[in-house]
């Protein structure tokens, strides 16, 4: 796999050799953040973010976006599989010598990295919906792949490839899984669990426009 090694060991070394020259606490709080950090920071941008959608006139289609963020890294991740199973990359400690692997237990495939995608994808996915929360849950995924490289575990070319990957998906499956979910929170907001998409002040305003339509239908 030399092929794939040669345009990126170099960082990688270069990104990994902070583990060993950092202390002890700061390797395990790396260690921690890159392999659960960074995916509950997004988790957390996403629940805030659907705290404020809620309240905004296209409150469904919004709520719709952001049930698709979760969703698309779900795709994302079982796109990765025949992607990992065709390229077959080994981990980077398993082909090079001096590396601090700050995570044991590592022995699928390297190419590309699921934590870059899935956090890609979500990010991605509140994005679409909500440009500030989305544009800093963007940071934290490009932050996750670097705890990857910085772990040990994978090479940059992994993250970067998982970082495309998860937007790829995100982006392009976009159009037809809003489609699908769209109608289905507009059901939901019209139930008793209407709450989960839209706060009863929006809810009461899209049936006085409603009515609006209605109204002038009648007077036509």
């Amino acid at each position: 796999m030399d092929e794939w090694d040669n345009p990126d060991v170099g960082l990688l070394y270069d990104i990994n050799g902070l583990a060993r020259e950092a202390p002890g606490w700061a390797d395990h709080l790396m260690e921690y953040v890159g392999e659960y950090g960074t995916v509950v920071a997004l988790m957390v941008l996403g629940l805030w973010a659907w705290w404020t959608a809620r309240r905004r006139p296209d409150a469904v289609a919004s709520v719709a976006g952001l049930v698709w963020a979760p969703v698309a890294a779900g795709v994302a991740l079982l796109v990765n599989v025949p992607i990992r199973g065709f390229v077959e990359r080994p981990r980077p400690f398993l082909t090079h010598d001096g590396l601090e692997v700050l995570v044991a237990g590592k022995t699928d495939f390297s190419f590309v990295s699921d934590h870059a995608t899935l956090a890609m994808a979500l990010a991605v996915g509140i994005f679409m919906v909500n440009r500030k929360l989305g544009t800093l849950g963007i940071l934290v995924a490009v932050f996750a792949g670097f705890c990857r490289i910085y772990m040990g575990v994978h090479y940059p070319t992994d993250v970067i490839g998982g970082l495309a990957l998860g937007t790829a998906v995100t982006l392009l499956l976009a159009p037809v899984a809003l489609a699908l979910l769209t109608p289905l929170l507009r059901a939901v907001a019209a139930s008793r669990a209407g709450v989960l998409v839209r706060t009863p002040e929006v809810a009461a305003q899209d049936a006085a426009a409603e009515q609006r339509e209605y109204d002038r239908g009648l007077a036509a």
